[in-house]
């Protein structure tokens, strides 16, 4: 008797269908994680994330109520949907998180970030330093006869592309304050 010819997985019709359903695609995501404001909480949501060798591309907390002592992380990571699902599921286990919240798949978000670039030039490179800013909604917060030190607020793909063309103008250093994030709507 010859064996069958079934290929794992071929058809979606078998009870045992053996194809994997979960897909290798990084996706990036935005979680707002209301906690208690106590000591010890970032440093266990952060141990979640490094214990587990997940990365944190943006991180931001502040407290949000002062009266019940509600603290908002704001965390941007990278993963695979399942990893982006385990985030979730730890996070929510954690004791003194209230709610995690996905930005990214609840619907449209806003997302701002603020950053101020230090940036050393004379002559030309400074006048087009100045007119970038201008175009891009800068701030001169700090100015030397060599320096500038331009604020700057918008979403992160504005930051990064203010960076890119302050680079070659001689960009001494950045300070970016992570992104604060918050749905739309209802």
């Amino acid at each position: 008797m010859s064996a069958l010819k079934i290929k794992k997985g071929a058809t979606s019709h078998s009870a045992y269908n053996l194809r994997p359903n979960f897909s290798d695609v990084i996706e990036r995501h935005t979680l707002a994680v209301l906690v208690e404001n106590e000591p010890g909480v970032l440093a266990r949501v952060i141990g979640l994330f490094s214990g587990r060798g997940y990365n944190i591309d943006s991180l931001t907390v502040a407290e949000v109520d002062h009266t019940g002592h509600l603290s908002r992380i704001t965390i941007v990571t990278s993963g695979t949907p399942q990893v982006i699902e385990q985030i979730k599921a730890q996070l929510g286990r954690i004791v003194p998180v209230h709610e995690v919240n996905d930005l990214t798949v609840e619907g449209p978000v806003v997302e701002r970030e603020l950053a101020m670039f230090k940036v050393s030039g004379t002559g030309e490179k400074r006048v087009e330093a100045l007119r970038l800013a201008d175009i891009f909604r800068a701030n001169v917060v700090d100015s030397t006869l060599e320096t500038f030190v331009f604020e700057i607020t918008g979403a992160p793909e504005k930051i990064d592309a203010f960076a890119e063309l302050m680079r070659p103008l001689g960009l001494v250093s950045v300070a970016r304050t992570g992104v604060a994030a918050l749905s739309r709507g209802d």
